[in-house]
């Protein structure tokens, strides 16, 4: 018995080494799969869970890209900059909550996946549009800012993964940040401009140019 009880006491020392080097381990890797500004997941972090999450139908793509970043970036000093990027990321991941996924992909763009259960993600989207549009406490009234959202569900790519889904909701976005229109859906303008040429077809129209988003 005694031992025993010697080799506890002797191992003791070191299980609990092993332990704190365990702990320290995964906090490690907890910091590496989080951005240092926003706290949001890196690309990598946010690529593993959406594309587990792309497993449900009804996953739906979100790209965000805030609008006239670098003017006040220049214009305000990169401090302003930096509260506008962590507000914006404040505000997207209580809006994606614990069911989906949210990820700062770099600079001024972030991306989400949220899983659409009652079929209102545009008006969802459009409630946090809105929301990304507000003023950043502790700023001067002039640092404000909108993001422009592209987005599109996966259901309608069937067999597409996250990188093309990401693309075509890279389109939307930069179709709503033209446009100025804040939120475009990629998937139904290629339908709609379809059935357009066929149309101006048969009265002898020229056939217009494939639309890739719209609203």
């Amino acid at each position: 018995m005694s031992t025993l009880l010697t080799a506890l006491v002797t191992a003791a020392p070191f299980a609990a080494g092993w332990s704190v080097h365990t702990w320290r381990l995964r906090r490690r890797l907890r910091t590496a799969r989080r951005d240092p500004l926003t706290g949001l997941r890196t690309r990598d972090a946010f690529t593993r869970r959406a594309t587990v999450l792309l497993k449900d139908p009804r996953a739906v793509v979100v790209l965000a890209d805030v609008d006239r970043f670098k003017q006040i970036n220049d214009t305000h000093g990169h401090a302003a900059g930096d509260a506008l990027l962590k507000a914006t990321a404040d505000r997207l991941a209580h809006y994606v909550g614990t069911d989906g996924v949210a990820g700062r992909l770099g600079g001024d763009e972030f991306a989400a996946v949220v899983i659409d259960r009652h079929g209102t993600i545009a008006d969802l989207l459009a409630v946090l549009h809105g929301v990304l549009a507000r003023p950043v406490g502790g700023q001067p009234p002039q640092v404000r800012t909108t993001v422009s959202l592209g987005w599109v569900r996966a259901a309608d790519f069937p067999g597409e993964d996250l990188s093309a889904l990401l693309g075509r909701a890279d389109e939307a976005m930069y179709a709503a940040k033209q446009g100025r229109a804040g939120i475009r859906r990629a998937g139904l303008g290629r339908l709609f401009a379809t059935v357009t040429g066929r149309r101006s077809g048969r009265r002898g129209a020229r056939t217009p140019p494939v639309v890739e988003v719209a609203a």
